[in-house]
This record gives structure tokens, C-alpha cells and sequence, in this order.
């Protein structure tokens, strides 16, 4: 059985240049341009496409653990380019489910298009079963959408943006519309992206008017609410898989840097190092006892998505409850190193100040804390009776 080498797709010396720029885009709220131009460079848009289609042919355990590392050198960095990743995963879920329209996803990335994600919209708790946008049927059999959609990562550089709108026109109407619409004069880009942390995904505001997606980007018409379609299923497993990842993978850096604190650091009231210290040796304790859990179950889950493994109505609990996990134990981890590191980690030139600032964005994904939680109450004891 061959192993799988994650240096052979993030190699040390490119992962070392993205970390280095990381402070300059989170300073400056700039995109990371030369991430992705070397990102792209090797292969790494492409790593989810079967390699018949150009592509590397991973599987989704594979890109989560590749998305861990990457977060390490620069969480913004990978957090954008997790959503070109999860249109990207939904297209290998198709296939491998023999699911067809999603191919024309796979020879883009391959070809080095950049797909970004249109979902979220203020206000619109409905997430995937529901959508303030506007989507309008063509004669084509197109459709032109009209909305606003949030949180849009990759918001410079994308080349198309997969998102969703609410046919209440047609016939059969209301259907909720799964779509690619390019970026034209319809789709404008706001310039708000001015925020605490995550500076460097530029998830910009995203206006559309009339942008039309042609009959071949159409991918699916289902019906509003929860649904079992392939792209509802699709779209939460790889979303919540990678992106659980991206912050167990700041988890780690946040560790990786308390130990060496402690390791370097030395009291002058003992003349020790801090690593032996028993309150730090127990907050680092700590930090690994929390990190430790994560990496084997985002494992695990992303393992059943790629082998086809049938978690029946549990799926939606185990893909939010790795999300929340993450969120909670990264969160944590970051608290505890920069009690281990002292004052210097509140000064913004700090990498650890940074990553208190990115972590703190993982509260804003979906599924939310009050989701999650929601989601495994009624596993666990039912729906809330009418």
C-alpha cells in the first residue's frame, strides 16, 4: 500500500514562502495573489480531479490533511482556498456516485479556473435549503439570478462562482436552482472586506443582476427544505470536512508555537525553561490532550465521504458536530498559547495574535454552534414535537 506524502503536493519550501506572506496580507488586507499563481502552479486547484481529468486523483482524507498543513503556514490562504476545493470535492462526489454534471468543474480546475462559493446570503438561516436570490428561468434553459450573496472568498480572482437562487416561476415552481454563473458585468464585487481576522480571503459582497448561468452550469433544480440530493449532500460533507480542517490545522501551528516558546523561554526566578515549568507543562498538556482528537475524526469522516460508507440520517450530525469540534477545540488551543507565549502575543506583529484573529471566524461558518447542536438533539432524541 503505497503512503500518501503530503511534501510531494505542499512541499516545505513553498508552504515556508505562503507562511512569510501571510503577515503582509492580513497587515496590508490583500489578496494572496502569489499564493495561488504557485499554488495553481503545482497542481494544487486540481488535487480532487480524477487524474484521468488532469488532476492529481486524491481523495477527500487526503485534502484535509493537505488543508491542515497549508492552515498552518497562512489560515486565511487556506480558507479561500478551501472554497475552490469544495466545488471541486462536490464534483468528485458526483462521479464517484456516478452522479453526472459536475465534470465541466473538474476539467476547470484542471484547466486552472478558480471556483468560488455563492451560498451564503444575510440573514438567510436556511443556509442550503432556502435563498433570497432571485433565479429567474431563460428560453434556454438558463437562468438569470439577481440577489446579494455574502462571505464570497477568492472575491478578486475567481473565474466562476457556484451559487443558488429560488425559482418561483416556473411551473413546478418553488424549486431552489444549483448553479455557475462567469463573472460579467451582472456580477459586481463589493470592496468591504475590512475585518479582524481572515483579512486575506478577500470574502467580499457579491451583487448579482440578471447574471445568467447557460443550461450546461445548471446543476440541479430540487425542491426547497432538507433534501437528500446528491448536491445538498455533497456540498455539506465536503464544506464541513475541509473546513473543520483548516482550523484543526490552526490548532496545530498554535501548538507547534507554544512548545517552542516554552522550549526557547526561561524564567528568571528559576533559571529553567518554561518547558519545565508544571502550570505550562500542564496547559501544553492541555493544548495536545484537545488537538489530538481532531485530526482522526475529520480522518474518519472524510474516509466513509470517499469510500461511499452509508451513515444513514447520521450524516448531518457527524459532519456539523467535526465542524463545531474544530471550531471549539482550536479556539481553545489558541487561548492557551497565548497564555503560554505572555504579553509578547498581544502585540499585532505576533503570529499567535494573528491566529487569535483568524480562529475567531470559525464561529461565523455554517453549521453554527445553535445548528449543531439542533441537529444532534434531534438524532439523538427526535424532532421537537408539534
Amino acid at each position: 500500500m503505497s503512503t500518501f506524502d503530503p511534501t510531494a503536493y505542499l512541499p516545505d519550501d513553498l508552504l515556508e514562502r505562503i507562511r512569510e506572506r501571510a503577515p503582509i496580507h492580513d497587515r496590508e488586507n490583500t489578496f494572496p495573489e502569489q499564493d495561488l499563481d504557485e499554488l495553481r502552479t503545482a497542481g494544487y486547484l486540481s488535487i480532487l480531479v480524477p487524474v484521468e481529468r488532469g488532476g492529481a486523483g486524491l481523495g477527500l482524507a487526503e485534502a484535509a490533511v493537505l488543508q491542515q498543513r497549508l492552515a498552518t503556514a497562512a489560515p486565511a490562504t487556506a480558507l479561500a482556498i478551501n472554497m475552490h476545493l469544495v466545488w471541486t470535492g462536490v464534483a468528485k462526489v458526483f462521479s464517484d456516485r456516478g452522479v453526472p454534471g459536475l465534470e465541466f468543474v473538474q476539467d476547470g480546475a484542471a484547466a486552472g479556473e478558480v471556483f468560488a462559493f455563492g451560498i451564503s446570503e444575510g440573514g438567510n438561516d436556511l443556509v442550503l435549503f432556502g435563498s433570497d436570490t432571485d433565479a429567474v428561468p431563460t428560453d434556454d434553459g438558463g437562468y438569470a439570478f439577481t440577489g446579494t450573496k455574502i462571505f464570497t472568498s477568492l472575491a478578486p480572482v475567481w473565474t466562476k462562482l457556484g451559487l443558488h437562487g429560488l425559482d418561483t416561476t416556473s411551473a413546478d415552481a418553488p424549486k431552489l436552482v444549483f448553479a455557475f454563473v462567469d463573472r460579467t458585468d451582472a456580477v459586481a464585487t463589493g470592496d468591504d472586506w475590512d475585518t479582524l481576522g481572515m483579512r486575506a480571503t478577500q470574502s467580499r459582497t457579491t451583487r448579482l443582476d440578471g447574471a445568467v448561468a447557460d443550461a450546461a452550469h445548471v446543476v440541479r433544480r430540487i425542491d426547497p427544505g432538507p433534501n437528500p440530493d446528491p448536491i445538498v449532500f455533497g456540498i455539506f460533507s465536503v464544506f464541513e470536512i475541509l473546513l473543520a480542517s483548516v482550523y484543526t490545522g490552526i490548532a496545530r501551528r498554535a501548538l507547534d508555537l507554544a512548545v517552542l516558546t516554552a522550549q526557547q523561554r526561561r524564567s528568571k526566578k528559576t533559571g529553567a525553561a518554561y518547558s519545565q515549568d508544571p502550570d505550562i507543562r500542564w496547559r501544553i498538556a492541555d493544548m495536545g490532550l484537545a488537538y489530538d482528537a481532531l485530526p482522526p475524526q475529520i480522518a474518519a469522516l472524510a474516509r466513509d465521504v470517499d469510500e461511499k460508507v452509508d451513515n444513514g440520517a447520521r450524516w448531518f450530525t457527524l459532519l456539523s458536530g467535526v465542524k463545531h469540534r474544530a471550531i471549539t477545540m482550536s479556539k481553545h488551543v489558541v487561548d492557551q498559547a497565548m497564555l503560554v507565549a505572555g504579553g509578547g502575543s498581544y502585540f499585532s506583529s505576533n503570529e499567535l495574535s494573528r491566529l487569535y484573529r483568524d480562529v475567531l471566524a470559525g464561529a461565523f461558518h455554517p453549521s453554527d454552534p445553535e445548528s449543531a447542536h439542533a441537529t444532534a438533539a434531534s438524532a439523538w432524541l427526535g424532532p421537537i414535537e408539534s
